[in-house]
């Protein structure tokens, strides 16, 4: 019979508080639970940038655990964890003006004769992305492509879950009718 590891079973929270210790193996659990995802978050918000997704992945962990004390035992660490990875994209968007996202996901009708259109729909869909304010790519972003919680986005970008709510609501309807052409269907999460 396998058990599974005492630090497997553990909540991020109490990682960190192992990380705090000097528990080595705390901290590669938590790299282990965040690092594909967080790389994947930094990779589309920094214009599919892999070499600087990478290298923020890197930084950010580094902070971690040179710093454990810097996480608000207050917070979920997944929500802090994402405020951290925002504020270091935030930081590279002040060194670099131009803005590239791509690949968020689309669904689209099953009419036979416009799956080719997908790729395009997708192309325009990055391209309008490129058009939106910063705070509302992030949001829709952390919302679509991380699948993230109303509630943890809005702990994540500082703002009230009603205003998260409503701007979600406004992008999805504003990109609806950006991308009518392709039949696209924005769907809400249900996370």
């Amino acid at each position: 019979m396998f058990f599974k590891p005492k630090l497997a079973r553990l909540p991020d929270e109490e990682l960190m508080h192992e990380i705090r210790q000097g528990r080595e193996a705390a901290f590669t659990e938590l790299y282990a639970r965040y690092s594909t995802s967080l790389l994947r978050y930094f990779t589309r918000m920094l214009w599919n940038n892999r070499a600087l997704a990478e290298d923020l992945l890197h930084d950010l962990f580094l902070k971690i655990i040179h710093n454990p004390q810097q996480f608000d035992t207050n917070r979920k660490f997944s929500t802090w964890a994402y405020s951290v990875a925002h504020n270091m994209c935030k930081n590279e968007y002040r060194k670099k003006q131009n803005q590239r996202l791509d690949g968020i996901e689309v669904k689209q009708s099953r009419d036979l004769d416009r799956e080719l259109d997908l790729f395009s729909a997708h192309d325009k869909l990055a391209m309008l992305l490129e058009t939106l304010e910063e705070e509302d790519k992030t949001i829709f972003l952390l919302r679509y492509e991380e699948e993230l919680s109303i509630g943890q986005i809005s702990q994540i970008v500082f703002m009230p879950e009603g205003t998260v709510k409503s701007r979600l609501f406004y992008l999805r309807k504003q990109l609806a009718i950006e991308l009518n052409e392709y039949k696209v269907v924005l769907k809400e999460k249900t996370v």
